[in-house]
């Protein structure tokens, strides 16, 4: 069987580490690989990240997961993906942050490496993973049907760390949209309860539906919020961005699995299987 990859784009700073940390615990009890990337803009500035991998190696080497660094010389946008790609990478963890650090990898341009990538991503902020990994995960469902194609990931998640999930959707008062709200809970309720996962479902004010989630997935110490990527689409562009960057760059700093749809009947997240 294919040994198992995911990546870790790390940049040198504190939430690289954090990113790391995660990936680590999510690899820890399966036959995964971590591949670190460093991205560099010219050949003389090789060595230098090497040796720097090579000391986040070190303070990492006594968690029984294999650390193998890689540097690259171009830019973040393409080669995350492109170094994702070319490995088969199951996931990828990546830090976002403030003005400091890489390339200055903030919410806008961290949805941007997302969006050129077809491998789920994790996006983290400057909070350590808890030593029981992902216990309680929230799965925002709307209306869009590719929503659906991330619960694959978040079962296999749920199922490594035993995990509970809360299904969350907004509120409809058309009579219609209530009607495609409810059977968005019936499938979910339906998919996570024939896998043996504990899943409760709420349906929060439909008004300012990012911040609600935030709020919900603070309220029940969410370790994991679960959103799709929808930014593929020029004419969803203007109404998604702003939702997607609020959630991975949210106050409470709680990770976020972010999937971009796919146009087959495959669905990622075949990891863990």
């Amino acid at each position: 069987m294919k040994q198992k990859t995911f990546i870790v784009p790390h940049d040198f700073t504190n939430v690289g580490d954090v990113a790391l940390a995660h990936a680590i615990a999510t690899a820890k009890l399966s036959d995964t690989v971590i591949q670190l990337l460093h991205v560099v803009s010219k050949e003389g500035d090789i060595k230098e990240a090497i040796n720097k991998l090579d000391l986040v190696i070190s303070n990492f080497s006594n968690q029984g997961v294999t650390l193998i660094p890689n540097v690259r010389i171009g830019n973040i946008f393409d080669d995350i993906s492109d170094f994702a790609a070319e490995h088969q990478a199951e996931l990828i963890f990546m830090g976002t942050h403030g003005a400091t650090g890489w390339q200055h990898i903030v919410g806008s341009h961290a949805l941007k490496i997302v969006t050129n990538s077809h491998v789920p991503f994790i996006i983290v902020q400057d909070k350590a993973v808890k030593v029981t990994g992902y216990d309680t995960i929230v799965v925002p469902m709307d209306l869009h049907k590719e929503t659906k194609q991330k619960l694959s990931i978040v079962a296999n998640l749920a199922k490594y760390f035993n995990s509970k999930v809360h299904v969350v959707t907004p509120a409809e008062t058309d009579s219609y949209l209530k009607h495609q709200v409810e059977s968005n809970i019936m499938f979910a309720n339906h998919f996570f309860k024939e896998r043996g996962i504990e899943v409760t479902a709420t349906v929060l004010p439909g008004s300012g539906f990012d911040k609600e989630v935030v709020k919900h997935a603070a309220s029940v110490d969410a370790d994991l919020i679960a959103i799709m990527n929808l930014n593929r689409s020029s004419f969803l562009n203007a109404i998604t961005a702003n939702y997607e960057q609020y959630i991975i760059t949210n106050d409470a700093l709680i990770p976020t699995l972010i999937v971009n749809p796919v146009q087959t009947s495959s669905i990622y997240g075949a990891w863990f299987d």
